[in-house]
């Protein structure tokens, strides 16, 4: 297939299918919309506080990327940095930390790829809950019901760059007071079907072949267990497990 223009009557069932794939392999709940958008996941730290930061909003500080999103939040309002890992070099996951009730979202970063370090479990927040899974969505089973919007730049674990997946729940939507640009307004592209611009064509492509790939060989349990094996491997066979990749590729 040749995918050259995204308004060609081929592409919109890639789209279409892509999406499908995406709520059936996470089990994503109805109410929610899958966005495929442009700008990384670094635009998201932006657009966050942009649709959700009324008042208040809460971060736990886990890396360099979680940083990076506390710091464009702080362009929008208060922001209560409920705990940081950043006194030990961002080595651990900070545990037992308060959770503002009054706040009008706690952000996370569920996997810190230059720390090493990761969230494991959905976190149970009395407040709504907003999660970067740029380098792990997929690898794992989640209750997306707990969140109110998960995203992440798909280039590290779904697809190639050019493209940001967002899996937001509607209703959350519209909230704030302050007037959005079209562009920074996740409505817009709730209403359109992500196709309000000229979306990254490839790259979503990519993506479906992708979640195709990992529907026929098990889904996001199956992914699961293959982590968690590789994982296994280089902990104790670091250059047996070198060895494997560069005759195999990753799985």
């Amino acid at each position: 297939m040749i995918l050259t223009v995204h308004r060609a009557k081929d592409f919109q069932p890639v789209v279409d299918e892509a999406v499908a794939l995406f709520k059936e392999l996470l089990n994503i709940p109805e109410g929610y919309s899958v966005l495929f958008l442009g700008g990384g996941a670094s635009l998201e730290f932006c657009m966050i506080p942009y649709n959700f930061l009324e008042k208040k909003a809460a971060y736990l500080n886990t890396g360099v990327w979680a940083t990076k999103a506390e710091k464009e939040a702080k362009l929008f309002g208060e922001v209560v940095e409920v705990a940081s890992s950043k006194d030990k070099n961002f080595t651990y996951i900070p545990e037992n930390f308060e959770i503002p009730t009054d706040a009008d979202y706690l952000h996370i970063t569920t996997n810190n790829t230059i720390y090493g370090t990761e969230i494991l479990k959905d976190i149970d927040s009395p407040i709504p809950l907003i999660a970067d899974m740029s380098s792990d969505i997929l690898s794992r089973p989640i209750d997306v019901s707990k969140y109110t919007l998960i995203y992440g730049g798909a280039q590290k674990n779904l697809s190639m760059a050019g493209v940001t997946f967002v899996i937001v729940k509607d209703d959350a939507l519209g909230k704030v007071s302050r007037q959005i640009p079209t562009m920074l307004d996740y409505r817009t592209h709730v209403k359109k079907g992500s196709m309000f611009n000229t979306p990254p064509v490839v790259p979503i492509y990519s993506a479906l072949m992708n979640l195709r790939y990992i529907k026929a060989h098990g889904g996001v349990a199956a992914m699961e267990k293959l982590a968690k094996e590789r994982a296994e491997i280089c902990r104790n066979r670091p250059q047996q497990a070198l060895r494997r990749y560069s005759r195999e590729g990753q799985p």
